[in-house]
């Protein structure tokens, strides 16, 4: 590693234990779960919990390397993924009726069919709320975007990272059911990059928000591609080298993904 690396990690979804060792093989963790990364930055994309076994662990663990980093100079630091609002609507709201034309809405009914996990709702506090409400959705790290849906939709909650970040975290504060349904809704759009105007759509936010290239989780890279994710090695850069996909499909059978930046591909 470089003095100062640079890393991202995309969807955990409630699988600790292949997150600590994806850490541990990159020596960003030792063997009792530790921070050993030096002065390395360490960046999780969101989505921690649902479908996996143990997604509240998963924060723990990020929780103490976050606390644990900035006595060695590193950093760790992560993003709001659309389970993690789904999460916190589940608690806030339960089984509240959703006004809307579309038919029967809830959070509960929503949070049924996204692989919703009991455990992690027992095992959440007051404390994680909190602090899981305070995360940014959108972050500028060394010319790139990080983000966790591969979506234009950010750029309804403001013109640059700091005024999106604000909004939401505003709503989320609130108890405006119908704003905090509109957070999930749009966080779970994906897609925008893909396709003949996939770079155009790239860089329509690269310009408005900063960075040369997004850095987003969300969209399994295997369903991308079309292939098993346990044939997955590697992110996948695409759109003209304007965006990077780094979920790996962990809760289907792929790998944790821990990518240094910047990236390129091997020859």
């Amino acid at each position: 590693m470089t003095d100062h690396p640079t890393f991202v990690v995309g969807d955990v979804h409630g699988y600790c234990d292949e997150l600590a060792d994806a850490l541990r093989e990159r020596g960003l963790v030792d063997d009792s779960g530790d921070w050993s990364g030096g002065e390395a930055q360490l960046w999780f994309l969101g989505d921690f919990v649902d479908r996996g076994p143990d997604g509240i662990a998963a924060i723990e663990l990020v929780r103490g390397l976050q606390q644990q980093a900035p006595e060695y100079g590193g950093a760790v630091e992560t993003l709001l993924g659309n389970h993690e609002i789904l999460l916190l609507g589940m608690y806030h709201f339960g089984d509240t009726h959703v006004p809307s034309d579309f038919g029967p809405r809830s959070f509960a009914r929503s949070w049924q069919i996204n692989g919703g996990q009991l455990a992690d709702q027992d095992d959440l506090t007051a404390e994680l709320v909190e602090w899981l409400s305070a995360r940014p959705l959108v972050a500028n790290v060394t010319d790139h975007l990080l983000m966790h849906s591969d979506t234009l939709e950010y750029l309804e909650w403001g013109e640059d990272t700091d005024e999106i970040n604000t909004t939401v975290r505003e709503v989320l504060a609130g108890d405006d059911i119908e704003q905090w349904w509109d957070v999930w809704r749009r966080m779970t759009t994906r897609y925008a990059f893909r396709g003949p105007h996939g770079k155009e759509a790239a860089e329509t936010l690269l310009d408005q928000l900063g960075g040369e290239r997004i850095v987003h989780g969300h969209s399994v890279i295997a369903d991308q591609l079309g292939i098993h994710p346990a044939q997955i090695e590697a992110p996948y850069l695409y759109a003209g080298g304007r965006a990077l996909g780094i979920d790996g499909g962990l809760f289907v059978g792929g790998p944790c993904l821990v990518v240094e930046l910047p990236w390129e591909p091997s020859d």
